[in-house]
């Protein structure tokens, strides 16, 4: 690239949904590139101009340096659906980009939107989950979208996987060249490397009517995520532990099972990817144990994790597993799958069972449970580990991308 400003467009449109997982990358990427004290080391970062391209408008509190400017724009459709996205992705973001005379685009997710050669055009892609779970694709509308994705996928002139899991189904299922991709794993939002003071913790407690020492399960009620299968063992922990053995202090008969609390919220639109969750905890009579707390902010998610003496998460599938990061920066012991990308990110500093084997599920329940010296162990590790994720190296390397491409 001739040596001149570059001009950088941007999706950015998942700023207006913060709590998803691509509104967290979406707005830790931007914070790094519009924090003035971000230095990139043999870097051109101060010769480019950025250009947001938004939906809505900023968040509150979102300010831009003079070097970013945003564009926001609907269709004529403004219903929040997939006519929306596609006509916004598709047909909108191009042209408008093109007209900006932008000389790099960065989607900050894999979506339909496909440029000229005259725009250079980097896509982070996060799972290709549709294509490997067909049952997501449950309706003509769906199917559309996915196929009109697949080929913004294989168009796109470099590609950003966030896992090596990602990046090896980018090759086997797609066909992408290997040359055209960059691992870079993201991390998560700063709220849960901060400590949690002992008010926050009691204000949470209070609010969502918890005592300390649960086990904590959730992250959505897709059945790709399987909540299921943790409350399925935690039904056979309960039925198969002597009460004597329950509880944070092993041997103590004035302790009772601890609670099993499930967070997350699924889209109507979703049902039939849906565990019923409630339904199922009713028919195993676990409606005293266990409580299900649906949507809980992202305020409020780091004491969440901070009280509960586990976090279970044995996921079918998981293009990087923000979760487990969340629970391993906190310091909760974390069980989760060794399948997918989770074994990236967990390295040895998780518990790892079989996602499909609801006994070996308990039967790791069970051990964390009961031995607080490897509680201990797996609370360091957990965030020996989560440092290794950081937003500026992300940052740096699809900076270094724009630069080269």
């Amino acid at each position: 690239m001739e040596d001149k400003k570059i001009i950088v467009g941007i999706n950015a449109s998942f700023l207006r949904k913060q709590n998803t997982g691509i509104g967290q990358v979406t707005t830790n990427f931007l914070r790094k590139l519009i924090n003035s004290k971000f230095q990139i080391s043999n870097s051109r970062h101060n010769e480019m101009e950025f250009i947001l391209y938004l939906e809505e408008d900023l968040p509150k509190g979102f300010k831009l340096p003079k070097y970013f400017t945003k564009k926001v724009f609907l269709p004529f459709w403004k219903r929040d659906d997939l006519i929306r996205k596609i006509w916004w992705e598709k047909c909108l973001l191009p042209k408008r980009a093109k007209k900006d005379n932008c000389d790099v685009f960065v989607s900050m997710y894999q979506c339909p939107t496909i440029f000229s050669k005259s725009v250079k055009h980097l896509m982070i892609v996060h799972d290709i989950i549709p294509k490997l779970f067909p049952e997501y694709l449950n309706n003509s509308r769906k199917k559309h979208y996915w196929k009109l994705t697949e080929k913004g996928i294989k168009k796109a002139d470099r590609i950003v996987a966030v896992s090596r899991r990602t990046e090896k189904d980018l090759i086997q299922h797609l066909g992408i060249s290997p040359m055209k991709i960059t691992n870079s794993y993201i991390d998560i939002d700063g709220i849960y490397k901060e400590e949690v003071s002992e008010e926050k913790n009691k204000k949470l407690l209070k609010k969502y009517k918890l005592k300390p020492g649960y086990i904590l399960a959730g992250g959505g009620y897709e059945v790709r995520k399987n909540v299921e299968g943790a409350i399925r063992a935690y039904k056979e922990l309960d039925s198969r532990l002597p009460t004597g053995q329950a509880g944070l202090r092993g041997n103590d008969n004035h302790y009772k099972m601890p609670n099993l609390v499930i967070y997350g919220k699924l889209l109507p639109r979703l049902a039939p990817l849906a565990t019923d969750a409630e339904k199922l905890v009713k028919e195993l009579n676990l409606t005293k144990q266990v409580k299900l707390l649906d949507m809980v902010p992202q305020k409020d998610m780091p004491a969440l994790f901070k009280n509960a003496i586990m976090f279970v998460y044995p996921s079918h599938y998981e293009g990087f597993g923000m979760p487990i990061l969340e629970a391993m920066n906190t310091g909760t012991p974390v069980i989760t799958s060794k399948v997918s990308s989770l074994p990236e990110v967990g390295g040895d500093s998780v518990l790892y069972c079989h996602h499909d084997d609801v006994e070996d599920i308990a039967m790791v329940m069970k051990n964390v449970m009961l031995n607080k010296d490897l509680r201990e162990t797996l609370s360091a590790r957990a965030k020996e580990r989560a440092g290794q994720f950081d937003w500026n190296k992300f940052t740096e390397k699809v900076l270094n991308i724009i630069e080269n491409l």
